[in-house]
């Protein structure tokens, strides 16, 4: 039986999970050397819009969740 609180595993896998994360983001900046690569200053920037796009989509996850659970008349 796993006596893990909620919060732990929380903390456990948003951890290992942000680490994935920050790899695969080391991942795309080598993709920035232009000795290897070349790409427009377009092409960046939806690359960018995109992955601000969904790291507000999944913030606000966070947030909603959160709101919801403090309301109160």
């Amino acid at each position: 039986m796993n006596d893990e609180t909620k919060h732990e595993k929380f903390k456990r896998i948003a951890t290992k999970r942000v680490v994935e994360i920050l790899k695969k983001l080391e991942l795309l900046e080598n993709c920035s050397n232009k000795s290897h690569y070349s790409y427009s200053d377009d092409e960046i920037a939806k690359i960018f819009s995109t992955l601000e796009k969904r790291l507000k989509e999944t913030k606000s996850s966070f947030r909603s969740s959160k709101s919801t659970q403090d309301f109160s008349l």
